[in-house]
């Protein structure tokens, strides 16, 4: 009875996950392109992402983003939460608004950022040309085109904001209490009271953020996309993410040995990355119990 109720997520998993997950690793070694039976090459695949220059430049593109957006997000989610955190009038719709772009599907973002950063009638060149500043090329220069990017990524902050806030609320006005008496000022309170207790969410933040940054698609892909090419990557190719040269090497170029070589290299490198942060935690994350 129990294996007949679990049957259908066994089934499903066997399916949907194990097998493509073991299929992938099979066509890692081979070179198949959907139409003909796979051959295999051995390790070809591998030797060839070392001499690929495209998929260098996607390295680079992806570690920069992760570089720059795994902090940046951070960091803004912890201002925004302490914002949302202050006893103000109104501020349950001022979460609602914090959290509003988190539930807008990303391609309604991606389309609505490329008319705001349009060199020629978007809004932020607007506001920027009024305040007599530089108003920047966004798509078509490589520098402020992984700009725009890292910008459309951290539209979405909301949620991780929203977590912050949570574990903001949960810590012990006792210790602020105790401090304030001890002339403890703001900084100190924050440092010593704040940061450890949250600590913990800020490991889970950055695991699921890192993640996100390495498997980055949507975004680069929607922004760089033109009238003429659909499956250009920017200037330069300053957006070519991993991810989007992985699914142009499989669907675009039809190489889907060599995108399976990919897949399980970003799949190694994210888990060891994982483990690292895991590892680094006993330095610097605190727990309640501790």
């Amino acid at each position: 009875m129990g294996l007949a109720f679990a049957s259908p997520f066994v089934v499903g998993f066997a399916v949907l996950i194990a097998y493509p997950l073991l299929a992938s690793l099979q066509y890692s070694f081979t070179d198949f392109n959907l139409f003909q039976p796979p051959t295999n090459v051995g390790l070809d695949n591998y030797r060839a992402m070392l001499e690929d220059p495209r998929l260098i430049t996607s390295v680079k593109n992806t570690l920069v983003f992760a570089a720059v957006g795994v902090p940046l997000n951070i960091g803004l989610a912890l201002a925004g939460a302490h914002l949302l955190n202050l006893p103000l009038r109104g501020q349950p719709l001022y979460r609602a608004m914090a959290y509003l772009p988190t539930i807008v599907p990303v391609v309604v973002g991606a389309y609505l950022w490329r008319w705001l950063l349009n060199p020629e009638y978007g809004f932020v060149d607007h506001l920027l040309r009024l305040a007599h500043l530089p108003a920047p090329n966004w798509l078509m220069e490589p520098g402020w085109a992984r700009t725009a990017v890292i910008i459309l990524s951290v539209w979405t902050v909301g949620g991780t904001m929203l977590i912050y806030l949570a574990g903001l609320r949960e810590v012990p006005m006792e210790l602020y209490e105790a401090a304030s008496l001890d002339g403890a000022g703001l900084f100190a309170k924050f440092r010593h009271i704040t940061w450890p207790s949250l600590t913990p969410i800020t490991l889970f933040q950055s695991i699921v953020l890192m993640i996100a940054y390495l498997q980055l698609f949507a975004q680069p892909y929607l922004l760089a996309q033109t009238r003429l090419n659909q499956s250009t990557a920017g200037p330069g190719d300053s957006m070519l993410s991993y991810s989007m040269y992985l699914f142009q090497s499989a669907f675009v170029n039809l190489k889907m040995g060599y995108a399976s070589a990919m897949a399980w290299v970003l799949f190694v490198f994210t888990m060891l990355l994982t483990f690292a942060l895991l590892g680094s935690a006993r330095k610097w994350v605190h727990y309640a119990n501790n």
